[in-house]
């Protein structure tokens, strides 16, 4: 099942990130929204030191140790007993007729999208240690939402037709734990690569960005499984390898100010309004001399709710299915902006 957070930061005021990041290391990249905030990102982040594919077995050691078994998101169980579990080294693939064989490096961005080309071939930030066999099944197929599977791991992944509105081809689904650390892998995808992206294919891309599609359902998996420990640890891992960061792990709030509704708004100004969501209720204190309308919608646009909201502090009764939601009002001009989950 998905797990209930709460998402405070309206703005993303907050300048703490949750690893331990360099100073400085994204100062040019502060105060910026929209595409401006993705190529000062990229700019950052370009120009790692790379690695020869050969040698991210060994790495694996370091980026995707689970207690000194393999952390594998395609058959690890979060909330149970897990079925099939790897040591380094000796159960590294090598041939598998089965599920439980034996594990190998998994491009959860496929390397056929983007002809098996350097540096992306061997960028561990997107290589995961997964189940042989699994990745298999996967192939080459987009990630998406599956009601009726072809196949489903041990672990609950799936493959089947596409039930996110946008796609209906063959996907790959990954269990709900998970879903959030493969989003922020893609957001750092079309980040890093944004020189190149619009070469490659795919039908979760368009030109050099994400299709509509995929950017709805990804925002999604982000806001439903938040930056884990094991994200923070495998980010600093990583850099500590090949020298940049995925910055959607360290401020994941840039995911909406680059994809999302928040994307022009400066987060350096008071705000008027603040919301938080909690126990069934979104709680809001307008601060502002004047009533706002509040709009609640879907992540498919359509709106769910509107709500006149006096100055002072109010509760909005939150009445309607469960899923992911964005609430906006406009005070002044300013766009305030909340993505909660019900």
């Amino acid at each position: 099942m998905y797990q209930f957070f709460l998402f405070i930061a309206i703005f993303s005021f907050s300048k703490v990130g949750f690893a331990q990041i360099p100073t400085g290391y994204y100062n040019t990249a502060e105060n910026l929204s929209g595409e401006p905030l993705r190529t000062a990102l990229y700019n950052i982040i370009n120009g790692h030191s790379i690695k020869d594919y050969s040698t991210l077995w060994g790495y694996f050691q370091t980026t995707d140790n689970n207690g000194g078994i393999v952390w594998d998101m395609y058959t690890d169980n979060p909330s149970g007993s897990t079925t099939y579990t790897y040591s380094f080294g000796s159960d590294q693939c090598g041939n598998y007729t089965a599920e439980g064989d034996c594990f190998n490096r998994e491009h959860s961005f496929p390397k056929s999208w983007f002809n098996d080309a350097l540096p992306m071939y061997s960028d561990l930030f997107h290589l995961y240690p997964t189940d042989g066999w699994v990745n298999g099944k996967r192939a080459n197929y987009p990630y998406g939402e599956v009601n009726s599977p072809t196949y489903t791991s041990s672990n609950g992944s799936k493959l089947g037709a596409n039930v996110f509105p946008g796609y209906s081809g063959i996907v790959f689904e990954p269990i709900d734990e998970y879903k959030g650390d493969f989003a922020r892998t893609y957001f750092y995808m079309v980040t890093r690569y944004k020189n190149v992206s619009s070469n490659w294919t795919s039908d979760m891309l368009t030109g050099d960005n994400l299709s509509d599609w995929a950017k709805t359902m990804l925002i999604s998996w982000d806001a439903l499984d938040p930056v884990s420990q094991k994200e923070i640890d495998r980010n600093n891992a990583v850099h500590d390898v090949q020298g940049n960061r995925n910055p959607f792990i360290d401020r994941p709030s840039w995911i909406d100010w680059i994809w999302g509704p928040t994307a022009s708004v400066s987060d350096m100004e008071e705000p008027q309004l603040r919301m938080y969501s909690v126990n069934g209720l979104l709680h809001i204190n307008n601060v502002s001399s004047k009533q706002v309308s509040l709009n609640i919608v879907n992540m498919l646009g359509a709106t769910v709710k509107e709500i006149p909201i006096q100055q002072g502090e109010s509760r909005v009764e939150l009445d309607f299915p469960q899923g992911v939601y964005i609430a906006t009002s406009t005070i002044e001009g300013r766009l305030y902006t909340l993505k909660f989950v019900r």
